[in-house]
């Protein structure tokens, strides 16, 4: 059975995991500010522990919550970028997130097109949002195939139909600099 977007907010809201549609591909989303359910997140994929995920936000101001120090420059960069499937990469000056950047002191931020997803998001705070999938296996093109890789181990399911765009390109901005990592 699948979810909509409203019940997805009450389950995210109380520390749950789903999948849904990003602007991207389907995730496997859950509240970035709760380290556990990051943690919960990194198991349910088989990730890597090195590997930082991408963070959902549903505005540029949400970015500080992590630490981030916004400059003119990186304000000029997120209005050419957002919203949009590009992901940033930025420098994070609190330590209290090492769980999210993985002891690299970056952090990689979305701020989707889909409107739906923002409304979502303002709801329910910042979201983590890998692919839906295991760490080696193909991103998830509908629930079909992501039930498949978690059954009833996460908490929510919300389906759109298929999702067949690519992962986000994601370019990272350090000292002033923007460079392309993934395109």
């Amino acid at each position: 059975m699948s979810t909509t977007f409203d019940d997805a907010v009450e389950i995210l809201s109380g520390g749950g995991v789903g999948v849904l549609p990003t602007d991207t591909l389907y995730g496997l989303v859950g509240y970035a500010l709760d380290p556990d359910v990051v943690a919960r997140i990194y198991d349910l994929k088989e990730r890597d522990p090195d590997k930082p995920l991408i963070v959902l936000i549903s505005d540029v101001e949400q970015v500080e919550e992590f630490g981030v120090v916004v400059s003119l420059q990186m304000e000029e960069v997120f209005s050419r970028y957002w919203p949009g499937p590009v992901s940033i990469i930025l420098e994070t000056v609190d330590e209290q997130f090492s769980y999210l950047d993985r002891g690299t002191g970056r952090i990689a931020f979305r701020l989707p097109a889909d409107e739906q997803l923002r409304d979502l998001i303002r709801n329910t705070g910042p979201l983590v949002a890998p692919s839906a999938n295991p760490q080696g296996s193909p991103p998830a093109t509908n629930t079909e195939e992501a039930r498949t890789y978690f059954g009833t181990s996460i908490d929510f399911y919300v389906d759109v139909g298929e999702k067949k765009g690519g992962p986000s390109k994601v370019i990272e901005f350090t000292d002033g600099e923007v460079n392309v990592v993934r395109d």
